[in-house]
């Protein structure tokens, strides 16, 4: 039901803009795994409609977006200081709005005024007033005695108050945000005057059309707000006619806009608690360490902080695709994780797509692979060394399928299940060969293994 859901407000974000299926997908997988998403393009790309297009569909939630220059200061983003919170004898205004007793005061006492309006001749609610009115102040005063002289900031409205924001051109923002932004970014948290409050934002959304040269010594100082946001997406004008005129087609027809699909701020929790029990395997937290290695083989910097923190992500990925635990083919979803750089996206693709994409029908062929090269020694022994060579294969073999056995238990599907048996089914069949070209009965591999370990 909820990923349902989730899957609709994705397909009616899609069908508001043309060739953004990769970033509605990433938004999906920031929010349901609390990440943040930074989207790289040129104006004009719809980089911020579909943002604000998926963040409208999800109700109850409140929203922050301001858009951040040079002169962008803290108050802007995080609130101002409350100023009655350092007067003697003032009460902050934060304390007022969340204090139950104090709010049903004001309520009784704007209704007597009232009544008092109706007629002014009332002896009763005027009475009633002046008494509401001393036990308010009265109230009030010892509201003061309890919080006053506490430092407070007034953070209704701001990214304190919010659940979602979007930073727009947030490498803009001056160097005096820098170590706010990035402890709310990263920490969830922001501190003023000493007093530290949580931040409940959920997911940070940022977009610009280009980005810091991370080289320039004057622009590193954006290195780690950039690493704060641990997914990225570039986008492309649309290349697609057909995509083009569905779009017009969409705004002509007069339903541009449109929200029908919708989920609420507690549906949104409720998934990611969902997201959260999806299990990952050990086998896949070994090919997630594959796809490490052969990245940073590739030239590309994976930093410990990053390989660690891939669970939530690859959750999400498996719990849109219906899974009740992380495939391989999840992994393929990591692809927008991974980079650092643009040009670094193309084969960071390339490697999730060769280890991922069915990647125990990869390491089969590998054994395989290894089984043929053995056969191939075998075969060009000398007649008179055969004997000698045979037993040289079968300690090979032997090794081979306890490979195979470890693979096979990796299987998770049909599909895999089959692949395995088709490969224990090749390897037996040139062990059969190898014997028989010796004229000695073949023994099952399986027992091969068995002999070969006794002795």
């Amino acid at each position: 039901m909820l990923r349902d859901k989730m899957l609709a407000v994705m397909e009616e974000v899609n069908s508001e803009a043309a060739e953004r299926h990769e970033l509605v997908q990433t938004i999906a997988l920031a929010l349901l795994s609390g990440s943040n998403l930074f989207i790289l393009g040129a104006p004009g790309q719809a980089k911020s409609f579909v943002v604000n297009e998926f963040r409208k569909r999800i109700t109850g939630a409140k929203q922050f977006e301001r858009l951040l220059s040079r002169q962008t200061d803290e108050e802007a983003l995080f609130g101002r200081l409350d100023l009655a919170s350092l007067i003697p004898g003032a009460v902050p205004a934060q304390v007022l709005e969340q204090d139950g007793t104090y709010r049903m005061l004001r309520q009784e006492l704007a209704q007597a005024a009232e009544d008092f309006r109706a007629d002014p001749t009332d002896n009763a609610a005027a009475t009633r007033m002046q008494a509401l009115i001393e036990k308010l102040e009265q109230y009030r005063k010892g509201l003061s005695l309890l919080h006053g002289g506490t430092p407070m900031t007034i953070t209704a409205g701001k990214i304190p108050d919010a659940h979602i924001c979007f930073l727009d051109e947030i490498f803009k923002a001056a160097d005096g945000l820098l170590n706010s932004l990035l402890t709310a970014l990263n920490e969830r948290r922001y501190t003023n005057e000493g007093v530290t409050v949580d931040i409940p934002v959920i997911s940070f959304f940022s977009a610009s059309n280009e980005m810091p040269n991370f080289r320039n010594k004057e622009e590193q100082i954006l290195a780690p707000l950039y690493d704060r946001f641990q997914l990225r997406v570039v986008t492309k004008d649309v290349q697609e006619r057909t995509s083009r005129l569905a779009v017009l087609r969409n705004k002509q027809g007069g339903h541009f806009g449109e929200v029908k699909a919708t989920f609420s701020l507690d549906e949104l929790y409720a998934m990611q608690a969902q997201v959260a029990l999806v299990s990952i395997t050990e086998a896949v937290n070994e090919l997630m360490d594959d796809v490490l290695c052969e990245l940073r083989r590739e030239g590309i910097t994976v930093s410990d902080r990053t390989f660690f923190g891939y669970g939530p992500v690859a959750q999400a990925a498996a719990w849109l695709a219906g899974h009740a635990a992380v495939q391989p083919e999840d992994l393929l979803q990591l692809k927008n994780y991974l980079w650092n750089e643009p040009a670094e996206i193309e084969k960071v693709q390339a490697v999730l797509t060769r280890l991922c994409d069915d990647p125990l029908r990869t390491r089969l062929e590998e054994l395989l692979a290894k089984a043929k090269d053995a056969s191939g020694a075998f075969n060009d022994a000398p007649d008179g060394q055969k004997a000698r060579a045979l037993v040289q294969l079968r300690a090979g073999f032997a090794a081979l399928y306890r490979e195979w056995q470890a693979l096979d238990a990796t299987a998770q599907s049909e599909e895999q299940r089959r692949q395995a048996g088709d490969a224990l089914a090749a390897l037996e069949e040139m062990n059969r060969r190898a014997h028989e070209a010796c004229s000695f009965t073949p023994s099952p591999l399986a027992q091969l293994a068995v002999l070969q370990s006794a002795a």
